[in-house]
């Protein structure tokens, strides 16, 4: 493995080009890393570089940049050609989930890299361990799951896969410190990883007490901003545990764990919006309605707190946190 003293030293590569690859990339070219940006489809490189400059400019926005915006644009080389790929310590694959997609990918890398790269998977759905299936070196693969927009949080999950070994994931976590992350290394696979397996609960709770007709969408929405989301940032859940005081969680875990959803079938509401091709924001079709200008609206709302909340969260560092 290569020093990670300084970015400079690791040459690093991501396949796949749309909104979560070009966000990668400028958080690999802000940390300091040559990277190599490997568009799957050639249809895919006309809009790869003004999506690339366009993150650039609002890290710049953010004060993240510390360098004119060409400065960072000359450490990147945007092209279709695996074999550019031949120096990377690190090649992240960042393509849509599809398993067979996927593993073509995998192997065109594969044939492109040193056997000494490490190759790891952007993928929140597929198990490593299913994944790492697909190359001829498990054990330096593993997964790197970031939260978009990449260069914008200091959210990142480490995953091993059952073959991974251990010490390419613990030289990933060192080097994420260069990229302003503070990640979580998940030694074992797990469905969902960390991230999604508590999200989807909260789903699944919050769309059962709807679709009950407890609670509106609304109101499920207000009591988790304005309670969840005054702490969260500063916390975590097992911090505000303790930070409220234990004397009273048997008492509510009794009376709530009952009474909690374990359903085991996708919400109806959810199914709805898929049979209607919602895609919320994007479309104008989700969950609520909106107009093209309030989803222009949530957009620029949601750039402008990752800032704020970015800025804000690296007043109260937590240290790395390591699940076994």
């Amino acid at each position: 493995m290569q020093n990670t003293d300084n970015a400079k030293d690791v040459i690093v590569g991501v396949v796949g080009l749309g909104l979560m690859g070009s966000s990668i990339i400028a958080s690999f070219l802000i940390a300091g890393h040559q990277v190599i940006a490997v568009a799957p489809l050639p249809q895919d490189l006309p809009e790869a570089y003004q999506r690339i400059y366009k993150q650039l400019v609002h890290g710049d926005h953010s004060g993240l940049l510390s360098k004119p915006i060409d400065s960072y644009i000359s450490q990147v080389i945007i092209s279709d050609d695996y074999s550019l790929l031949q120096n990377c310590g690190l090649v992240m694959e960042c393509v849509i989930e599809n398993i067979e997609i996927k593993e073509s990918v995998f192997n065109k890398i594969a044939c492109a890299v040193s056997k000494d790269a490490i190759i790891a998977s952007n993928t929140s759905a597929i198990p490593i361990s299913t994944l790492q299936k697909l190359v001829p070196n498990p054990k330096r693969f593993l997964g790197i799951h970031w939260a978009e927009p990449a260069y914008m949080t200091r959210f990142l999950e480490v995953t091993c896969g059952e073959d991974t070994d251990i010490a390419y994931a613990e030289w990933v976590v060192e080097l994420a410190g260069l990229w302003g992350k503070e990640p979580t290394l998940l030694k074992k696979d797990i469905r969902g990883f960390i991230t999604n397996r508590l999200m989807y609960a909260v789903y699944r709770e919050g769309l059962a007490l709807v679709e009950n007709g407890d609670v509106t969408m609304e109101d499920a929405d207000k009591a988790f901003r304005y309670d969840a989301g005054s702490w969260m940032t500063l916390m975590g859940i097992f911090r505000r545990m303790d930070f409220l005081g234990l004397q009273d969680s048997l008492v509510a875990w009794n009376a709530i764990y009952p009474k909690l959803s374990n359903s085991e079938t996708v919400p109806g509401v959810m199914q709805e919006m898929v049979d209607k091709q919602a895609r919320g924001i994007h479309n104008q079709k989700g969950l609520y309605p909106y107009t093209a200008e309030e989803a222009e609206q949530w957009e620029k709302a949601y750039t402008q707190f990752n800032e704020d909340i970015f800025k804000l969260a690296a007043q109260y560092p937590s240290p790395v946190t390591e699940v076994k």
